[in-house]
């Protein structure tokens, strides 16, 4: 076993930010057209993730034009150029399938705040 986990060390990646199920990230994908290359950009929230290794997939489900889109997308693919977190969202589950079924201000998924913090002023630079 451990063979094949330095075989997969190789072809893993290492700069994927900290995200999980219920975050929206920007997902940087290599598109092939012809001889041309082109990257786009699919933006949504994550509904799952799975797996380990070279093997790991995340799931990621976007409304365009009042139509839901799910891709799913390997996490150490050479065709996903980078991933960035929008929005850390606040969840009680590892898989939100139930986001299918919902529709309008129920499907959204409410964030949690994060930042740097606020500077109070002391006492004698108030005066």
């Amino acid at each position: 076993m451990k063979r094949i986990a330095q075989i997969e060390k190789k072809y893993m990646r290492d700069e994927i930010p900290e995200f999980s199920s219920g975050d929206t990230v920007k997902v940087h994908v290599l598109i092939k057209e012809g001889d041309k290359e082109r990257i786009q950009v699919f933006q949504g929230d994550v509904i799952s993730r799975r797996g380990g290794g070279t093997g790991a997939t995340f799931t990621v489900r976007k409304i365009s034009e009042g139509i839901g889109v799910e891709r799913v997308f390997p996490l150490h693919s050479p065709n996903v150029a980078r991933i960035e977190r929008v929005r850390k969202g606040q969840v009680r589950r590892g898989k939100l399938y139930y986001m299918r079924d919902l529709t309008g201000k129920s499907a959204r998924i409410k964030e949690i705040m994060t930042g740097g913090e606020r500077e109070v002023p002391a006492e004698s630079e108030k005066k």
